[in-house]
């Protein structure tokens, strides 16, 4: 089963897992569409445009180590996506590093990147395999722009913006309720700086006139990702949607959990917030339409004496979360990862990789790079 099926797909009854299949089988890959229900994952990947003609197989998995060891083992490659990925995570890495596959996520976390570095990155580079969370368009595309600005010599800080239109989706609901629980950092002077929980702007979006409200959304992990890398000391990232009603909510409901919610006990705060986000987004979204669900990645790069400038405006981001992830597998069948270990899809990919595969799927326009130095 494991040998003609190299790649699993964890979590598939959600709406970005189906789009994971979707891409796997636009890549010609043969997967394992895995889940707790059999009948609820067959009935999503049936829906599939084009299914018909995939390699796949439909597999029921309880959340264990043990079970999903057995699982993976003779695959290569597992995409995972079941989240919040803090909750549900450690029992999928722990899994893949049983079973010597390289493991990749959506990951909105930054407290799940950064125990992925601190628990798991050492263990895998040792096995030269590949933990590579958070590949998804709110924080590759915005890698991408800022690479292309890095390309230029001399620019040291980073002011990320991230945007896009349409609704999150009900695991990405919990996730964002998830991180509220959590510490938020930004780079400053390569040490992390904590947010304020309530912190917000009003920001001017590339291409259009009117200005958005922006969030730091539990910090991204863009500045994990360039914490380390000798070009960069200083990386903000802010984002949300372009719906600013949207947005004035998030702002409320940050504001009461640092008033209400952080004051409780650490199980309180998950319950607490757990039941608002399960009032917020309970239904399935409709399928992206490119001529509404536009996206907006922007990146200012600056040094001493040099300023650049990137943006990528994209359509349909979860798409582009699909593709990424199923390109990553395609890559992974098939050549080592330029870093094995904990790595962004930037740094095991390459930036300019994807974004040729972003634009091959007509998912981003040609990148606006402006540079003054």
């Amino acid at each position: 089963m494991s040998e003609k099926r190299p790649v699993v797909v964890y979590g598939v009854s959600g709406y970005t897992g189906r789009l994971v299949c979707e891409y796997l089988r636009e890549y010609n890959i043969p997967f394992i569409a895995a889940g707790r229900d059999a009948a609820k994952v067959k009935a999503v990947v049936e829906k599939i445009p084009g299914i018909e003609t995939a390699d796949y197989e439909v597999v029921a998995v309880e959340h264990s180590v043990e079970a999903l060891t057995k699982l993976f083992r003779g695959a290569k490659v597992v995409s995972n996506m079941v989240g919040p990925f803090i909750k549900y995570g450690n029992e999928v890495v722990e899994a893949c590093l049983n079973a010597g596959c390289h493991y990749s996520d959506t990951t909105g976390e930054q407290d799940w990147v950064l125990k992925c570095q601190e628990t798991w990155g050492d263990k895998f580079a040792a096995r030269n395999l590949l933990l590579a969370p958070n590949i998804a368009q709110m924080y590759t595309t915005g890698e991408i722009a800022a690479n292309l600005c890095l390309e230029h010599p001399g620019l040291d800080t980073l002011d990320i913006l991230v945007f896009w239109k349409g609704l999150p989706t009900y695991a990405s609901t919990q996730t964002i309720f998830t991180i509220l629980k959590a510490n938020w950092y930004y780079l400053e002077q390569n040490k992390f700086v904590e947010w304020d929980v309530t912190a917000r702007a009003d920001v001017v979006v590339p291409g259009q006139h009117e200005t958005a409200i922006a969030v730091p959304w539990g910090g991204t992990a863009h500045p994990v990702w360039f914490r380390n890398d000798p070009r960069v000391s200083n990386c903000r990232v802010l984002g949300g949607v372009l719906a600013r009603a949207v947005m004035e909510g998030v702002v409320q409901t940050t504001q009461m959990v640092k008033e209400k919610i952080k004051p409780l006990p650490p199980d309180q705060q998950e319950k607490a917030l757990a039941d608002i986000a399960a009032t917020i987004q309970a239904a399935m979204p409709p399928r992206e339409n490119p001529r509404i669900n536009t996206s907006i990645d922007s990146v200012y790069a600056s040094g001493p004496l040099g300023r650049a400038h990137c943006v990528i405006h994209g359509n349909c981001n979860y798409k582009q979360t699909g593709m990424l992830q199923a390109y990553a597998a395609f890559s992974l069948l098939q050549t080592p990862p330029k870093k094995v270990g904990f790595a962004s899809g930037c740094q095991a990919f390459g930036h300019r990789e994807l974004l040729g595969q972003l634009r091959s799927f007509g998912l981003v326009m040609n990148p606006i790079l402006t540079i003054h130095n």
